[in-house]
């Protein structure tokens, strides 16, 4: 199968399709992806779960779980550089709903965290849907054995490693070094310190990251697509509004 004839074949209508409609489900199991279109960055969020069997297939009662962003920079949510905060907050509501126990919400931001989380919306929204935001900060990050072809040790946070269930939310949007920001890259934030140090082998180091970071379930921002002068941009010009969010179990 050609790429391009497979993601036709998993893109998918939020107005027009439900789980029980899914023509490319096998059975009754769920896809291992979903791509949804048109609609609120909430409903499409939860559309997109649905149509992999909804969050209580991927979050369990009394589950501590720790969701990934991407909110490196102080830019507002129109601006496309951090994760639409609305994605975060609805992922947050679907996984008490589904009986976690707590729903943390963390990055290690390029900018200073405090002002990115505000900035981007990602804390307010964390807060009204129940969540816990927390801070990057040395003390909560420990050494960790990588095992990687470039990294071998990291330092990472603790609250991210120790959670029962991780869930990446990435944004999609340009990167000068990896041409684009996605589900890998966005584990750069998962480790603390400098991130540019990264950046001399940044193709190798994610790979490395992603193979060590297992998330229970990657959901992709794509409803404001940051198409050029990424990762920060800072123009409305530099956006598109695609109104799509992607999951997958891989």
């Amino acid at each position: 199968m050609r790429r391009r004839e497979f993601l036709k074949g998993t893109m998918v209508s939020s107005l027009c399709l439900s789980l029980d409609k899914n023509p490319f489900l096998q059975g009754n199991k769920p896809p291992d992806m979903s791509v949804v279109k048109g609609g609120s960055p909430d409903m499409i969020t939860r559309k997109a779960i649905d149509l992999l069997g909804g969050m209580r297939a991927f979050i369990s009662k009394g589950d501590i779980v720790m969701i990934k962003p991407n909110i490196a920079f102080e830019r507002k949510p129109q601006y496309g550089g951090c994760t639409n905060p609305d994605v975060v907050g609805t992922l947050v509501k679907l996984c008490l709903e589904s009986g976690a126990k707590e729903v943390k919400v963390m990055d290690n931001p390029v900018r200073p965290a405090k002002q990115t989380y505000w900035a981007s919306g990602i804390a307010d929204a964390v807060k009204k849907a129940g969540g816990q935001v927390l801070y990057p900060d040395e003390a909560k990050a420990k050494s960790a054995a990588i095992n990687g072809r470039v990294i071998k040790t990291a330092s990472v946070f603790t609250d991210i490693i120790e959670a029962d269930k991780l869930i990446n939310v990435p944004i999609l949007k340009t990167h000068p070094f990896t041409k684009l920001t996605m589900g890998m890259k966005n584990w750069l934030g998962a480790v603390w310190g400098n991130r540019e140090i990264y950046h001399g082998k940044v193709n190798e180091i994610i790979v490395d990251l992603s193979a060590f970071f297992k998330p229970t379930l990657t959901v992709l921002d794509a409803y404001r697509i940051m198409k050029k002068n990424g990762p920060d941009g800072g123009s409305l010009s530099d956006v598109n509004l695609a109104q799509t969010v992607v999951a997958g179990k891989d």
